[in-house]
């Protein structure tokens, strides 16, 4: 398998250091509001990075922290009369609500800032030992940016470049304008915990140098998060890491890319910012996981409503031909016709090509489209009717849906029983529209009464009336159907 190095600038053949053994961590998020569309992003992406690996037989420890104390969620804190700790943990509740509708596992280990604060003093201080920071005499302590010789290796930034407008705030006692904190002074009426330089709170970057180290031997096999965590977050990271281990901090170095928002860049002030809990409003959450996984992760998002009605529409075709294909092997008996030799060899490509895209920097969308050419396979032989009672089929379909099945594990989509998701889909749908189900099953009632009664022009009334609603009707051997 090859992965994107953010380090290297290019692909790499992925090797663990230790055997079967896998070690990755990724930043989590800061606890002080509702997860939006960027964190749905990350913690999908992530997610299927951590089954995939797994798929393949990988030993994986997957780490995703929480930052449960920063200025964020002092502020908000502060603006809703809560203690900082308790908003913090609600958040905390909220992320997992989201995460569990989103079918994104949970991270085998999930460590809090606030209960870690030992390790960071620690490694605080092994790096004033070590000269790599300093102790201001108002309680602050600061990296010493100009200690660490690799400084900017991973987002290719230089000393130079960044010396161009960094400014010293009011207040703060740094040696450089580059010095970045690691332990904030305490300040009246805020969380604090003692520590050699008086009172007070870690820095963000200095987490998850302190907690990967606890849980995992470094180098860690990968570290991961969004783009915009490689500079300034995780550039710190490897600055402290490193400073104080004399050891690389990460092997790999994997980030997602940005979500837009019609284009433009999300953001509360533009008025286009949407959390997880707004769009599951109305779409299905097995929509929004499968439209993220339509689009490379390195590759910007550009998130719509209605690049969601397109997804729930392909999302809608994969089960329909599930449930096809259910429906069609409960045939009992089926005939010793084979089917052309060609359609089997059809199939291997598609299974082969599957996992060559997922091996090709975790390429969802290239493995999508297989799944996609797995469904169209399928029906081509449904419609044909030579085949379609065949032994030859009846095997087809079985490796199709075994494939499906395995696939679906990796995706966290599609792994659901076919019928029973398509009812609630269109649920889902009716309700976005407005359609009340209940009004939609009289009329269907009422019109299957008129035909049993030949009053086909009540019939064809009451129909013109449910495509006057949104509701489509059609007729099938097992009666009439409506979708929204």
């Amino acid at each position: 398998m090859r992965l994107y190095n953010t380090m290297s600038g290019g692909k790499e053949e992925f090797t663990p250091q230790n055997g079967n053994a896998v070690n990755m961590y990724v930043c989590g998020i800061t606890a002080y509001d509702l997860c939006h569309i960027g964190h749905a992003r990350s913690s999908v992406v992530f997610d299927v990075l951590v089954r995939y690996l797994r798929h393949k037989g990988y030993d994986v420890t997957f780490i995703r922290n929480f930052t449960d104390i920063d200025d964020k969620i002092i502020k908000r804190a502060a603006e809703t009369d809560m203690d900082p700790a308790a908003l913090a943990a609600k958040f905390i509740d909220e992320f997992y609500v989201d995460m569990d509708r989103l079918n994104v596992l949970r991270a085998d280990v999930e460590p809090k800032c606030t209960e870690h604060i030992a390790e960071m003093i620690d490694l605080t201080g092994r790096l004033i030992e070590k000269g790599h920071a300093y102790a201001a005499l108002n309680g602050d302590v600061y990296f010493r940016v100009r200690s660490f010789e690799g400084y900017g290796k991973l987002s290719g930034r230089k000393i130079e470049e960044l010396e161009s407008g960094a400014r010293i705030a009011p207040g703060e006692q740094k040696e450089d304008p580059l010095d970045f904190a690691l332990w904030k002074a305490a300040k009246p009426g805020e969380p604090s915990w003692d520590s050699p330089w008086g009172p007070g709170r870690p820095g963000w970057h200095l987490e998850c140098s302190a907690m990967s180290e606890k849980y995992a031997p470094l180098p860690l096999d990968i570290h991961g998060g969004g783009q915009d965590l490689s500079f300034p977050h995780h550039e710190n990271e490897i600055a402290q890491s490193e400073a104080a281990t004399g050891k690389p901090f990460a092997r790999y170095w994997v980030h997602n890319g940005f979500v837009q928002i019609n284009s433009e860049k999300m953001s509360k002030s533009l008025g286009n910012f949407f959390t997880i809990r707004d769009i599951l409003a109305q779409f299905h959450p097995e929509t929004l996981r499968y439209f993220l996984l339509t689009m490379h992760y390195r590759s910007p998002l550009d998130f719509s409503f209605d690049a969601l009605e397109e997804a729930e529409k392909g999302l809608k075709r994969v089960y329909a031909a599930l449930r096809q294909m259910d429906e069609e092997l409960t045939r009992s008996k089926w005939s010793k016709t084979e089917l052309p030799a060609e359609l089997s060899a059809e199939l291997e490509k598609i299974e082969s090509e599957w996992t060559r895209s997922m091996e090709d920097d975790l390429n969802t969308a290239g493995a999508m489209g297989q799944l996609f050419n797995a469904v169209r396979l399928s029906g081509r032989i449904v419609d044909d009717k030579a085949l379609r009672k065949s032994e030859g089929a009846k095997a087809l379909w079985q490796r199709i849906r075994s494939d499906v099945a395995e696939w679906a594990k990796v995706f966290g989509v599609f792994e659901r029983e076919p019928a029973a998701f398509l009812d609630e889909l269109k649920t889902s749908r009716a309700a976005r529209k407005g359609i009340d189900p209940a009004k939609v099953e009289a009329l269907m009632a009422a019109r299957l009464e008129a035909k049993k009664a030949k009053n086909f022009e009540e019939s064809d009334r009451i129909r013109d009336e449910l495509a006057a609603l949104g509701v489509e009707v059609k007729d099938t051997p097992q009666g009439p159907v409506w979708d929204a």
